[in-house]
């Protein structure tokens, strides 16, 4: 009988149980065990759809379920995240005693395409944010939320987030709360600050203010939109969208609001930030997710370098 991949009613009980524990014993947060129960609806319903579960699935089954993952355009991304779930689902099992052996222990990783982040350059950046012009309250919103993202390399989910009380002032410093609700404290430069207490005068964050507040928690917003609620993520992309079109920068990067976030942290780098400062910045849990940058800023130097010594190129 061919299964739906995507029926609950096909999750075993092994499946909930280790849910369960990656949530009492690993603290993982909802959006994780979500994304856990989503891959391994995936994986259970493959297998009952190829008469197999996971007391009995072997290593040439699942190198079968990743290549059929590939061949039904999965992204190598996707395919890898997936594969995680299911080598922690396994390991789980042969902990509990469900199962003697661990049939991913043998199974070779998806290759996945390492993909550099392409920052905007210093010029760039500043043609974006100069792009912003105007003293209404849109203006002074979007200008404030660009000066923060840019100046602490924030997570869009964190910047829509942020109450009044998330923001010192007087030390220009920030409280985020990363994945996980994990809290970091993160300083903010002049031009962030200038651009928050235009925000925050009567001609700014007053004038979206509503007359009554539909939700609680958008009355301690520090982002509103034009109704007056909570600005969210995506009218933040929406924003960065309309002013990169606005300085021309659309044709030549894929904007999103991490772009602002890769270029933060190649822009500190280019200018001698300690690594582990950076890290700490962005709210990177492995030093090996920042070092990343790294690798951006020498192919920045490279390609400056190559452009601009006379000796660099061969001769002609």
């Amino acid at each position: 009988m061919k299964a739906d991949l995507d029926d609950a009613d096909l999750v075993p009980i092994e499946v909930e149980e280790f849910l369960s524990w990656m949530v009492s014993e690993r603290g993982r947060a909802a959006n994780t065990i979500s994304n856990y129960r989503r891959d391994l609806i995936g994986y259970t319903g493959w297998l009952a759809a190829n008469g197999a579960d996971l007391s009995t699935v072997t290593t040439e089954q699942l190198v079968d379920f990743v290549t059929a993952r590939g061949a039904a355009g999965m992204a190598p991304r996707s395919v890898a995240r997936q594969l995680a779930a299911l080598r922690m689902l396994h390991r789980f099992l042969v902990t509990e005693g469900q199962r003697t052996d661990d049939p991913t222990a043998e199974l070779e990783g998806v290759k996945v395409p390492s993909g550099l982040p392409k920052p905007l350059s210093e010029t760039e950046v500043e043609a974006l944010l100069d792009a912003v012009i105007g003293t209404d309250p849109a203006a002074r919103r979007d200008r404030a939320l660009l000066e923060l993202l840019y100046g602490t390399g924030a997570r869009v989910s964190e910047a829509c987030g942020l109450s009044m009380g998330d923001i010192d002032f007087d030390g220009r410093l920030v409280r985020l709360f990363g994945k996980g609700s994990k809290e970091r404290l993160v300083p903010f430069g002049r031009a962030a600050a200038e651009a928050l207490d235009e925000w925050f005068e009567p001609g700014g964050r007053l004038g979206l203010v509503p007359a009554q507040w539909r939700r609680r928690d958008d009355a301690q917003a520090v982002f509103l939109n034009t109704r007056g609620g909570r600005l969210t993520r995506q009218a933040a992309w929406a924003v960065l969208r309309k002013y990169g079109e606005r300085a021309g920068l659309s044709a030549r990067h894929q904007l999103s609001p991490h772009v602002l976030r890769h270029s933060c942290a190649t822009h500190m780098l280019d200018h001698g930030a300690d690594l582990r400062v950076v890290q700490e910045m962005l709210g990177h849990v492995s030093i090996s997710t920042t070092q990343i940058y790294t690798k951006v800023s020498q192919e920045r130097l490279w390609q400056v370098y190559r452009n601009a010594h006379p000796r660099a190129r061969a001769a002609v």
